[in-house]
């Protein structure tokens, strides 16, 4: 038997255990383990948000929020339109332009803020930037500035390792999209003025609303300074020089889903029965930590964070290192595509603009053992592709 048709053997070796589950998408994001569709059946459906029911699921989404995550008591928390990127968007255009900008980006999600605060509303700023695995220098920061960074790149797997590189006595505003990094990390309020996330990730919700988190030196700033451009009602925070305090009590801005909304508190009450925060990290931690290992079992796969210390434990990023593989990005492509057909993993490709490679999600709503069972398919689909270049060459 020659070489090749060895290979080809043993790549069509399948191993036996299959994930119950082969949702690892970076967003939306796997379902807690327990969801059912009926358990939405309390949905306020029908009925105005606007009306006593409503309120009260909007307020009890807003407090649970605080509750699971450990916010502060004088923190205000908002739900707004157009998930974390609108929530984003907001805290940019009615905060930003008092002072100097530092944008610190490693991803395509910073890349794009940057775009933002540069070229659309023109503001003084600095850039700085690293590529992709890479993280910039932390203790390069002028605190003296507003800052503007993804706590966890999405697209790159690489966060921050923790808050300690931000100052006590800042001048300027701590500006944080935290969306895939809320409830998986620690995140020391005290360090962040505006922390924004969406539903779709971590706690595995629908998409479609975020949330904003202002601290109080945040509050103050919009209710003393007034940006320089007009802003779309969809923004604005203040009206009369005061916080619309009703946007932080569940009066939001425009109409949001309220099967959206029970969705949400369903996902607040499973996080709170498997330990609340500290029990989503360590879930996080222990699927993360599985595929660490399987890198650090086989030589032709890799994290794409090159440093441990920044490497995520909601989206892990793989990049393939075997130099028998001709093209990256097509060969990460196929093996991708054998998964799907197997159905053992499901949207694990690379962000379109990341490097080539896969995507992992390995939030809490995710089981270890599902992690665990998917990863000797990987192993498989690897062998099986590069069986398959081998017989094409």
């Amino acid at each position: 038997m020659s070489i090749e048709q060895t290979a080809s053997r043993d790549a069509a070796r399948k191993p036996e255990l299959r994930p119950a589950n082969p949702r690892f998408s970076s967003g939306p994001c796997a379902k807690p383990p327990t969801f059912e569709l009926i358990k939405l059946a309390d949905a306020a459906l029908g009925r105005s948000h606007r009306a006593a029911v409503g309120k009260d699921k909007l307020k009890a989404a807003i407090e649970g929020t605080r509750e699971v995550l450990g916010i502060p008591a004088d923190y205000k928390i908002g739900i707004v339109p157009a998930s974390d990127t609108g929530a984003v968007e907001m805290a940019m255009w009615s905060l930003l332009g008092e002072r100097k900008v530092e944008m610190l980006a490693w991803e395509s999600f910073g890349a794009g803020w940057v775009t933002d605060v540069v070229k659309q509303l023109k503001i003084d700023a600095e850039v700085k930037t690293a590529e992709y695995g890479q993280i910039v220098d932390l203790a390069s920061i002028d605190f003296a500035n507003d800052v503007v960074f993804t706590w966890n790149g999405t697209t790159s797997g690489v966060r921050v390792p923790n808050g300690d590189w931000i100052a006590n006595d800042r001048q300027g505003l701590t500006i944080c999209d935290a969306t895939s990094a809320a409830f998986a990390m620690d995140l020391p309020w005290d360090k962040l003025d505006v922390t924004t996330f969406s539903w779709q990730k971590v706690l595995g919700g629908e998409a479609a609303h975020g949330m904003l988190i202002l601290s109080p030196r945040a509050v103050e700033r919009l209710e003393s300074y007034i940006p320089a451009w007009p802003l779309p009602k969809i923004f604005r925070l203040t009206k009369g020089g005061k916080l619309i305090d009703g946007i932080f009590t569940g009066a939001t801005i425009n109409t949001p889903s309220m099967l959206a909304v029970e969705d949400y508190l369903f996902a607040l009450d499973w996080a709170r029965s498997v330990g609340g925060l500290q029990g989503l990290i360590a879930r996080a931690d222990a699927n993360a930590g599985a595929v660490h290992a399987f890198c650090d079992q086989n030589d032709w796969i890799a994290n794409l964070a090159e440093d441990a210390a920044t490497q995520s434990n909601t989206s892990v990023c793989l990049k393939f290192t075997d130099a028998r593989i001709k093209d990256g990005a097509a060969f990460a492509k196929a093996v991708a595509k054998r998964l799907e057909a197997e159905n053992i993993a499901l949207d694990i490709g690379a962000y379109r603009d990341a490097p080539a490679g896969l995507r992992i999600w390995c939030g809490g709503t995710v089981e270890t053992s599902d992690i665990e069972a998917m990863l000797p398919w990987l192993a498989w689909a690897f062998e099986a592709e590069i069986a398959a270049q081998t017989e094409a060459a």
